[in-house]
């Protein structure tokens, strides 16, 4: 009996480690199968580069960090910027705009309307080669908005006032607990109309369009692809295999390896962008939209 005991050790042994660490084990195999290589493109090192503009336009650091990349890396020979967001603050959605032109000073960049493309979002795509929408993507609305609620009506009811001091008569502008007055009104429409007139030259510029014709594509329009095609805001109608072949052919490159995007990154950004649409949603200011 002692002798099988010792015969077959190595196996209880294991069968015994395997079920006291089974979740464990499990567990690693979950992360190995998430993690893993899916091919062998996997191991080469990628030719070109899609990053994605995705959701609300506020926090670009990330985004800006990979065109910088881009920009930078030599081995990266074309770029596809992968847009679907309604827009977002303005210094954001200028920030990446201004990136993309730097950019294309040194490799081709295509911008694709994968679902929505506005506001902030047609500003930061301007500046690439060429703009390629998805025929049931929406294009445009190139205008600015700023709004807040009137919370006066519903602090009375409740029996809430405010108090404060402050210098400066434009110091309460944009104050969400009464009206504002026709001098706030009239300071908030110079910096509105400011930008405006910022983001359609920006537009006319990019795209070769005439800057007195603006109420004909900006003016807060909203285009189907197709209507946009006819107004200049983009050039041509496709999906994203055709907005890839596109970066391929002006990159002339034959053996083309995109990047992939990490799974835990992928992961944490959709996190993060549940989060800017909860900021977004809740604490409002001057956007392009």
């Amino acid at each position: 009996m002692q002798f099988l005991k010792k015969l077959f050790s190595p196996i209880t042994a294991t069968l015994g480690y395997i079920q006291n660490h089974f979740k464990a084990m499990i567990f690693l195999l979950i992360l190995f199968l998430i993690f893993s290589p899916n091919s062998q493109n996997d191991f080469k090192e990628n030719n070109l580069t899609e990053i994605k503009l995705f959701g609300p336009i506020m926090d670009v650091s990330e985004v800006l960090a990979q065109i910088e990349d881009a920009t930078t890396n030599e081995h990266i020979k074309g770029v596809l910027l992968n847009v679907s967001s309604g827009g977002g603050a303005v210094s954001p959605s200028v920030e990446v705009s201004y990136a993309i032109k730097r950019l294309k000073e040194h490799k081709p960049v295509v911008a694709y309307a994968s679902g929505t493309m506005a506001s902030g979002s047609y500003y930061a795509s301007i500046w690439a080669d060429e703009i390629i929408a998805n025929p049931g993507s929406m294009i445009g609305s190139i205008g600015v908005i700023m709004q807040s609620a009137d919370l006066s009506k519903l602090m009375s009811k409740i029996g809430i006032k405010t108090q404060g001091v402050h210098a400066g008569k434009y110091k309460e502008i944009g104050t969400p607990v009464r009206a504002w007055k026709g001098y706030e009104i009239k300071e908030l429409n110079k910096v509105l109309y400011g930008t405006y007139d910022m983001f359609t030259k920006d537009v006319a510029d990019a795209r070769g369009l005439d800057i007195k014709e603006r109420n004909k594509y900006a003016d807060a329009h909203i285009f189907t692809a197709a209507q946009a095609k006819e107004v200049g805001l983009v050039d041509k109608l496709g999906v994203i295999f055709d907005a890839k072949k596109r970066v391929e052919e002006l990159a002339h490159i034959n053996t083309p390896v995109w990047n992939k995007e990490d799974k835990f990154d992928k992961l944490m950004k959709k996190l993060t962008a549940s989060s800017a649409v909860a900021l977004y949603t809740y604490f409002p200011s001057l956007v392009l939209k």
